[in-house]
């Protein structure tokens, strides 16, 4: 029979917490988990393959979605050894380090995300606005700075919300709502003053969150503008195809986000279930779904990765 640990107030660990309700399923609950862990590791790595071994890819469009799938293959291997070890062997228990360090990857790789689509957001609008002038102004030169611009930025946002958390107690029950480490559940279990902690977590919302959707919806503002300007009905339909598996990339990214956001503020008193599957589509749907999107939607990813198989060198 499943138990909760009767160390929940050991100071050198966290709890952590499995399917509320089916704890003793856990060992099902594992197929759904591990079907999708493995379907997020092979597409972003099959697509990460394709792109680097296909010279035709080498492309600006292609060079972000690299980024966007080594991203996707981070955020999916930071989970996969809390979930998959808490729902095989029952291993609840994870150390101060060990949860401080699963914190940092999966904040840093949510906010990559983010960043990563909004540079391809950036991307889209220069192919189409500015078609004439797209190789001079995404350059591989670009595109690396563009990246480490990406890496430095998420980074430097969550190190300091861990070096603030780091220096709080925790007092009374180390028992976690999740099968991972989160900042937002780790805070709740702290028993000081953490305004300044809010106030941070505030400022994060603003810059990342909010921002980069703004940015996002504001060069497809710009794009649409200049599409209905200058194009024909068949160009119009050229260009939103172009976009349209960006667009669905970020709605993957940003409807569960909301979701997240809203069962936390106006959903305090649902049930625990509520808010795990909530997290976990949050922070599994996208790692799984965009190789889908840019496999099903993306022609030349598509024959990239036909020619990775067998019969695909035969031609």
């Amino acid at each position: 029979m499943y138990q909760v640990p009767n160390n929940t107030q050991d100071p050198s660990y966290f709890i952590l917490t499995g399917i509320p309700g089916f704890e003793a399923s856990h060992i099902w609950i594992s197929i759904p988990f591990c079907c999708l862990y493995t379907i997020s590791i092979m597409g972003n790595t099959t697509i990460l393959t394709a792109i680097f071994t296909e010279t035709s890819l080498h492309q600006p469009m292609y060079q972000f979605l690299s980024m966007l799938a080594l991203t996707d293959l981070g955020l999916t291997l930071t989970t996969l050894p809390t979930v998959m070890q808490l729902l095989w062997f029952n291993v609840q228990e994870v150390s101060f380090e060990a949860c401080f360090a699963q914190i940092f990857f999966i904040h840093t790789f949510s906010f990559m995300e983010s960043s990563v689509l909004l540079a391809m957001a950036f991307d889209r609008y220069v192919a189409i606005c500015r078609p004439l002038h797209y190789t001079s102004i995404l350059t591989s030169e670009v595109i690396g700075k563009i990246g480490l611009g990406i890496i430095c930025r998420c980074v430097l946002a969550v190190l300091p919300s861990l070096f603030l958390l780091k220096r709080l107690p925790f007092c009374g029950s180390h028992l976690l709502s999740h099968s991972y480490c989160l900042h937002q559940d780790m805070i709740r279990l702290v028993c000081a003053d953490i305004r300044v902690n809010s106030w941070y977590g505030f400022a994060l919302v603003l810059l990342i969150i909010v921002m980069d959707p703004l940015l996002i919806v504001l060069s497809y503002a710009m794009i649409l503008r200049s599409v209905l300007r200058v194009a024909s009905v068949v160009e119009r339909l050229r260009a939103f195809n172009n976009c349209l598996s960006h667009i669905l990339a970020v709605l993957v990214l940003y409807v569960p986000m909301v979701g997240v956001s809203m069962t936390h503020r106006f959903a305090k008193h649902a049930s625990p279930l509520v808010h795990v599957i909530m997290a976990n589509i949050y922070l599994l749907a996208p790692p799984v779904m965009n190789p889908i999107i840019y496999s099903v939607k993306t022609k030349q990813i598509r024959q990239g990765i036909l020619r990775l198989l067998p019969q695909g060198n035969l031609h």
